[in-house]
């Protein structure tokens, strides 16, 4: 039985204010190799970008993350003012590409809406880090909240994946059963095939030596034997399930898992001296396919 299995999708939302602003955290998770993050802070609240990384990598191993900060002002405006050695260079630089043709003649309030033209104005310094640390320091528990839900969503959503998993599981091992009892009979019947060819050969050439052919015989039986193969992805379903069991982040090995047996069952079609045979093994492929595709959906 799967446990704590967590899947890479899912979506998440917490909102929260103080006096002066209201705001909204919104986290989407999907698939990924690693864990990678990609935020987007509002001006001014980059400071925030590195607490919540250390809080996420603190709780998820994988999963391409998109994090987003909405903050609307709800108190009292607060004063701004403009750099105007900034501006006055972006307008001179403004000036150059319109001479030269790469650009249209800028505008003031295009100017003026760039990012650092615009600065609000400070206030007395030990109030405003005061007010600041509250601030992040609320801005920073309505995060946990969002990762706590986005957590409870991603190990709601591995639970219903670890039962498609373990679906697919019974279904190969239900296709390795069949090929197996096809498998029991193959050798016998390959050896009888190739000692009637054996005796045709002698017939039509009396001077091949019956050694050297029943030497090939033998090689080609050990060849078509699918046995060991068989053996190998029991093995891996045993693997596979006792991952299921543990739970936890094991996406990777889980996948590394998938590349086994597609291996496994890619051999036994090749090695296949039967019609019926090879239809199982393509159809283990299949199933092996469909395993392989849900795998990717976890951490």
């Amino acid at each position: 039985m799967s446990a704590d299995l967590r899947s890479m999708t899912a979506y998440a939302r917490a909102q929260g204010g103080d006096e002066r602003y209201a705001w909204s955290w919104e986290i989407r998770s999907v698939n990924g190799r690693g864990l990678d993050m990609r935020t987007r802070l509002p001006q001014g609240w980059d400071r925030l970008d590195n607490p919540l990384r250390q809080r996420v990598q603190g709780k998820l191993q994988r999963g391409n993350l998109q994090i987003g900060l909405t903050l609307r002002q709800t108190g009292e405006v607060a004063p701004i003012k403009v750099n105007r050695a900034l501006l006055a260079e972006l307008a001179e630089v403004a000036r150059e590409l319109h001479e030269e043709g790469a650009a249209v003649s800028a505008s003031a309030d295009g100017l003026l809406s760039l990012r650092g033209v615009l600065e609000p104005v400070e206030e007395s310094a030990e109030e405003d880090e005061a007010q600041r640390n509250r601030r992040d320091s609320a801005l920073l528990a309505d995060l946990d909240e969002a990762l706590d839900q986005l957590m409870a969503m991603r190990r709601a959503e591995g639970t219903q994946l670890g039962s498609l998993l373990e679906g697919h599981l019974r279904d190969i091992e239900d296709g390795v059963a069949q090929a197996s009892a096809h498998a029991a009979t193959q050798p016998d019947a390959l050896r009888t095939r190739l000692r009637n060819l054996v005796e045709e050969l002698l017939q039509a050439s009396p001077a091949l030596p019956e050694e050297r052919l029943a030497q090939e015989a033998a090689l080609l039986v050990g060849k078509a034997d699918v046995r060991e193969e068989l053996d190998r992805l029991h093995a891996h379903i045993q693997a596979a399930r006792k991952l299921l069991s543990e739970g936890g982040a094991i996406g990777r090995r889980l996948d590394f898992l998938c590349q086994e047996f597609n291996r496994e069952a890619n051999t036994l079609c090749s090695k296949s001296a039967d019609v019926e045979l090879t239809a199982i093994g393509l159809q283990l492929k299949a199933v092996i396919e469909q395993l392989r595709e849900q795998v990717q959906n976890l951490e």
